[in-house]
């Protein structure tokens, strides 16, 4: 089950894809998905600032279709994540992890001590 997306980023998604230029600008490094949105948000999709991305005689519909749309997918979902939340997620996991490790060496050791008692039933002290 998707979460459907907030209204203003379905808005961005259909500017995006009416301006493909755009997407090959984030492709080669040059701006993040980010800092698209950004600026879409602030200055709308009618600004000057988006002039070098429209195409004279607008996308035709064989452009649209050669775009890989699960490369745009993920271009977008990498273009959201978050470092800071994604470290902090990370440090989460590695917390549990060593907790988990923790208690499963206290079993293990033991498990260890009674492997031995069960190898020496009759274990007996000289006398």
């Amino acid at each position: 089950m998707a979460k459907p997306l907030h209204p203003s980023v379905e808005q961005f998604k259909q500017f995006v894809k009416k301006h493909p230029k755009i997407i090959q600008e984030v492709r080669s490094g040059k701006k993040t998905w980010k800092q698209v949105y950004e600026d879409w948000y602030l200055f709308g999709e009618d600004d000057d600032i988006w002039e070098p991305y429209r195409e004279a005689n607008g996308a035709t519909k064989e452009e649209e279709k050669g775009t890989n749309k699960w490369l745009d997918k993920l271009a977008a979902m990498l273009g959201q994540i978050d470092a800071a939340e994604v470290q902090k997620h990370l440090a989460n996991v590695q917390q549990a992890i060593a907790a988990i490790q923790s208690i499963l060496s206290e079993f293990q050791g033991g498990d260890q001590e009674q492997r031995n008692k069960e190898a020496h039933p009759f274990s007996f002290r000289k006398d």
